[in-house]
């Protein structure tokens, strides 16, 4: 009788170790899952997504820490063209905003979004008067590449933060004047920087004529073997007209963009015998180590390259 009882008193002390046990682990598991729950938990403030880098720099440089910056087209493709995958899709469902540049840029992208989302698409070129294509009726989308025009963007992209978060319209106010005031004295340097050139080199040539208000701000021709990349590319026609050109002008040297393929300015090359004098770029921001991270290093980058090829 006496064993039996020590048996017994054993199993219910067992007993009682493994219940322990088993609260013990099961309270650090919910523990291990909630603390995962929290790190997935998205950041604070807004989701905002823009259509390609360039417009997220700048609005990140509005946004601060109030929000998450996110952007759609990968460094080294451009937006004309671009057919968004589903998760993108998703992305931009997802997001409190959805920031374009405008003036037909993403009419792809806006298209395939146009019926499956909720989420409002504002353009940063609202408001603001485009210059046309060559020969058309149709407005050049590039305005971001003169730094004053951004200015206009950077209002744009003020109005629709604050709608949405009242709360940090300080904040956005504080940060959108302090980003104007650099773009200013970007727009100051690149004059200094451009006086190394002399009048009859200030011809830009590139694949897509896209420094047309660029040229417009500091003085300089533009012209393209196209004019936007959605339309019509390379055709030998329009090749041998910037050839024509080139050897008319007897300019010192031509450029490629990052985003485009550069066997079409390496042919006027040849046709030339002019060199081709560096990459610019156009519809997206560098990679890093490239120099061209941000909008303003990217601006700063191309001015470089520009004195680098004309200046002679």
């Amino acid at each position: 009788m006496f064993l039996k009882r020590i048996i017994s008193l054993s199993l219910i002390l067992v007993l009682f170790s493994l219940a322990g046990l088993l609260f013990s682990g099961c309270s650090g598991l919910k523990g291990d899952l909630e603390e995962r729950e929290e790190e997935d938990l998205p950041q604070e403030g807004l989701n905002i997504v823009t259509s390609f880098s360039i417009l997220g720099d700048i609005v990140e440089n509005i946004t601060g820490d109030r929000g998450k910056v996110e952007y759609l087209v990968p460094l080294g493709e451009n937006p004309e063209d671009y057919e968004l995958l589903s998760r993108e899709v998703q992305m931009i469902n997802d997001a409190h905003v959805f920031l374009v540049n405008g003036f037909g840029l993403e009419g792809m992208m806006e298209q395939a979004v146009e019926n499956v989302t909720e989420t409002p698409v504002i353009p940063l070129t609202r408001g603001m008067t485009p210059l046309s294509l060559v020969g058309e009726d149709t407005p050049d989308p590039h305005l971001w590449l003169a730094p004053l025009l951004v200015r206009g963007y950077v209002d744009n992209a003020l109005a629709s933060l604050i709608e949405l978060d009242p709360e940090g319209e300080g904040v956005y106010r504080a940060n959108a004047e302090e980003y104007k005031v650099r773009l200013k004295e970007l727009d100051r340097w690149v004059r200094e920087q451009v006086e190394d050139i002399p009048q009859e080199n200030k011809l830009i040539i590139v694949s897509e004529n896209a420094f047309k208000y660029f040229g417009e701000a500091y003085g300089f021709q533009t012209e393209g073997i196209w004019e936007l990349n959605s339309h019509e590319e390379g055709t030998p026609q329009q090749i041998s007209r910037i050839v024509e050109l080139v050897k008319e002008r007897e300019l010192p040297g031509l450029f490629v963009e990052s985003t485009l393929d550069s066997r079409f300015m390496e042919a006027v090359s040849r046709e030339t015998g002019v060199p081709v004098a560096g990459i610019v770029y156009t519809d997206a921001l560098g990679e890093r180590g490239s120099g061209a991270e941000t909008y303003e290093n990217m601006i700063k980058h191309n001015v470089e390259v520009f004195v680098k090829g004309l200046a002679r």
